[in-house]
């Protein structure tokens, strides 16, 4: 049975929670990390190797060809979905968290 939220109203509702981000997909514009307030997302680096490393180590400083959001702390996520409703490239994928 799925986690279930109650709205300000009393109305019932399924969250769906951020699982995962396709990097071939991501633009790393960040319109999602600056939305969520929980610190679910971060910015990383994409290597011409496809190596995720983090944009500020300086080793990897010229190695970086383009940018990406990832999935850095899921269980922070509390199913708001503000994160989908920004993306212009539609890369995120949520789905309902099963109750312990």
């Amino acid at each position: 049975m799925p986690i279930t939220a109650t709205t300000r109203g009393g109305t019932e509702y399924v969250p769906e929670f951020l699982v995962e981000i396709d990097m071939e997909k991501c633009i790393g514009c960040g319109r999602c990390y600056k939305v969520c307030a929980r610190d679910v997302l971060d910015l990383k680096g994409v290597t011409d190797e496809d190596e995720i490393v983090d944009v500020d180590d300086e080793e990897y400083e010229d190695d970086i060809e383009r940018k990406i959001m990832v999935v850095s702390d899921a269980d922070d996520c509390i199913g708001c979905g503000a994160c989908a409703r920004v993306c212009p490239s539609n890369c995120q994928t949520h789905a309902p968290a099963e109750a312990a």
